[in-house]
């Protein structure tokens, strides 16, 4: 059987590990005699699971201690409604939010926002083609904004910061990052952001969970219009459980935080990547057959948007990729072309795999 490499951005490909281990409990999780599908997420089992994780997150991210970690039903875009309801309580209405737009998915978020708040675009690199990340000297933010929201990884158009905010330049304004689809990439400094969430179905786990980081003080401010079950106060004050959680979804989400453990954790990973990413742009770059368009500071090291220079050969491109298990290679709607994601789960053989049948193709 041919090997398969599945580059989707999500839901994406999971640790080999992780789910040969799900499998083998799937009917009978720890002499339990139940699936964990089928456990009570108030039972003893479930709460052993869910603290696990809990824990295994805390300390692969170094959450400080004044944050807390929620598990919530959902994905990104509905935290994109879910973070303004949670931090425009205790402003004046008509709050005000600062946006630094790089991307779709930054885009989609100043549209959410824009239902319950006012929206200032403080930088934006659309003119150029969100090609870069504007310098945060760059950004003209409203004083006394609610908050300055970034998304740290354009999944769709392959840019990465390349930088981190500087608290001392942003007036004690709070910064929210969606880093959806590089969380537990790279390293972070959790205590430079206000708020981080993402959605598990690039480097955690399957579709259906986000995790918000959030620092504590600002739990509680939430607008009356927020629902309660997703008012982060009301959350925490249940630990994740005042809905039904996602619970096997949060159990798969354990798997991977034990997973990073064992291969060395964050730090580890980061470097991983590095390698990988160097890799794959190394291929793209070698001569003017493929293209890719973001300026090198900013490219992302987990989804990499490519464009062959003849795009009368996209469909002959797809078709020889995946007749070598190289799937879901093909670009977003949005923006057309070729995107390989290349996330933790993936392996260097995959991206050499890539990189062999990138090369062929160009008849190198």
């Amino acid at each position: 059987m041919t090997q398969i490499y599945n580059f989707s951005a999500g839901p994406a490909v999971l640790p080999k590990e992780v789910l040969a281990q799900a499998a083998a409990e799937m009917l009978d999780w720890h002499g339990s005699g139940m699936s964990v599908m089928e456990m009570s997420h108030r039972g003893p089992e479930f709460i052993s699971i869910y603290k696990a994780a809990e824990r295994d997150l805390r300390e692969l991210l170094a959450v400080p201690d004044n944050y807390r970690i929620l598990f919530l039903q959902g994905g990104g875009l509905s935290q994109n409604a879910v973070v303004p309801l949670n931090l425009l309580g205790h402003k004046p209405q008509p709050a005000t939010i600062d946006f630094v737009h790089t991307g779709s998915w930054s885009g989609k978020s100043i549209k959410e926002a824009a239902r319950y708040a006012n929206v200032n675009v403080a930088a934006s690199s659309q003119a150029e083609g969100f090609h870069r990340v504007p310098a945060q000297s760059e950004w003209k933010l409203t004083p006394d904004a609610a908050y300055v929201h970034l998304c740290t990884n354009e999944t769709i158009d392959g840019v990465e910061y390349d930088f981190a905010p500087d608290p001392a330049a942003l007036n004690g304004t709070t910064v929210v990052a969606d880093m959806s689809s590089h969380i537990l990439s790279r390293q972070v400094d959790v205590s430079r952001y206000g708020v981080i969430f993402g959605g598990a179905q690039k480097n955690i786990g399957p579709a259906g969970l986000t995790i918000v980081i959030v620092r504590e003080d600002l739990l509680g401010k939430a607008l009356p219009i927020c629902p309660s079950a997703y008012d982060w106060k009301i959350v925490n004050d249940n630990e994740s459980m005042y809905n039904t959680p996602p619970t096997y979804a949060i159990y798969i989400a354990g798997l991977v935080f034990q997973w990073l453990k064992r291969n060395g954790g964050v730090a580890a990973m980061e470097q991983r990547n590095i390698e990988k990413a160097a890799l794959l742009y190394a291929a793209l770059d070698a001569d003017d057959f493929y293209q890719n368009r973001v300026a090198k500071a900013n490219r992302s090291r987990m989804n990499v948007p490519f464009y062959l220079r003849d795009e009368s050969k996209n469909e002959a491109f797809l078709a020889g990729a995946k007749a070598r298990g190289l799937l879901q290679l093909k670009g977003h709607k949005s923006v057309g072309g070729m995107r390989a994601s290349i996330y933790n789960a993936m392996p260097i053989e995959g991206v050499q795999a890539l990189v062999d049948y990138l090369n062929e193709f160009a008849g190198r």
